[in-house]
């Protein structure tokens, strides 16, 4: 009876001695889930400015208190920023440094925020922003409240015009702002880049919008003016880079001198060229020639293989030097094959417009 007695309290000891151990164990690996912290913005509206695109003053500064888990836990603090309505699908997120409370933005770094949530640029709509705090992976993030902002952004990107004698053959189509070739800036900077294709002898001027409200002139040695009531003229017949720069109001060109060419067995054959002549009216290398589907073609420069363009992968219509893919044609017949250079910043295109 005593070794029973004894075996049973020796039992008992043992039990008390696991218990505060697996209870211990237990506080280690559960959260009781966090308290979230509050989030407070330094404006509610909010129009951004694109002339202080270059200004770093801060125009909108969010703070906000640390979660409170019970214990000293390493919090993840992100900032999410997502169009009203749009139930934090696609949240713009930004992680804030470690113990950091505050978030401040100047202008060009929070309009590009905004421009990631596909807003319309020039019109006031409304974002949400909140904190996500976050201790693990492995546990679900408390989120602060929300504050709603309604904000104005601006498109970085920007273009000026070209009016002038070179855009068509038929005199009633120059001169017009609306259909006129465009160069762009693609931060807004007041430098402007773009391909025109000149006549011998055009003449034109530089418009900031698609109407004649405002014009820049030739002010003489290299240099544009909005007071200068003279046209431009171009130095000769060719495709030029064109390059104004509105800052120190001035211009340049740099000569694109290529002939083009249609090449492949879709055509002729892989040593046989077909000339493409540039189409004033059209503005763009044309050819209009009998292909095969069961052939392939490129486009190159000066009947050689120094400077060649061929397909980007997937197949949009988009053209690249960079070992581009043989182009392919939908099916056999008669096409009016196209070849257009436009904006310096984008790739060439083409297209094939069956007769």
């Amino acid at each position: 009876m005593k070794n029973v007695l004894t075996k049973f309290l020796a039992l008992c000891s043992m039990t008390l001695l696991l218990l505060p151990s697996c209870k211990k164990d237990g506080t280690l690996v559960t959260s009781n889930g966090g308290k979230a912290g509050a989030l407070t913005a330094s404006a509610t509206t909010l129009p951004l400015d694109k002339t202080k695109l270059n200004d770093t003053t801060t125009v909108i500064k969010f703070n906000f208190t640390a979660a409170n888990y019970g214990y000293s836990a390493a919090v993840t603090n992100t900032l999410q920023i997502d169009s009203a309505g749009d139930n934090w699908k696609n949240p713009t997120s930004v992680i804030i440094s470690n113990k950091v409370y505050s978030q401040g933005y100047s202008t060009a770094v929070f309009n590009n925020l905004v421009l990631k949530l596909n807003l319309p640029a020039g019109i006031a709509s409304q974002i949400q922003v909140r904190v996500a705090h976050s201790i693990s992976a492995n546990v679900t993030p408390v989120y602060s409240n929300v504050v709603t902002l309604t904000v104005t952004p601006f498109n970085l990107i920007s273009y000026v015009y070209v009016p002038g004698s070179y855009q068509n053959t038929n005199s009633t189509l120059q001169w017009q702002p609306t259909t006129a070739d465009s160069l762009v800036s693609p931060t807004g900077n007041g430098v402007y880049t773009g391909y025109v294709y000149f006549q011998a002898g055009s003449i034109f001027k530089i418009t900031p919008a698609k109407n004649w409200n405002n014009s820049y002139g030739d002010a003489g040695g290299g240099k544009i003016s909005l007071s200068a009531g003279g046209n431009l003229t171009a130095p000769s017949a060719g495709l030029y880079l064109v390059t104004v720069n509105t800052n120190a109001g001035t211009i340049t060109y740099t000569a694109y001198n290529h002939t083009w060419s249609l090449i492949g067995s879709a055509g002729v054959d892989w040593n046989t060229d077909i000339q493409m002549p540039f189409n004033q009216n059209n503005n763009a290398y044309q050819a209009t020639y009998a292909l095969n589907s069961s052939g392939q073609f490129k486009f190159r420069a000066d009947n050689a293989w120094t400077l060649s363009l061929g397909d980007v992968t997937p197949v949009t219509g988009q053209l690249t030097s960079n070992n581009g893919a043989n182009i392919n044609v939908p099916s056999n017949g008669t096409y009016l094959v196209s070849l257009s250079f436009g904006n310096p910043l984008l790739a060439p295109t083409y297209t094939l417009v069956k007769q």
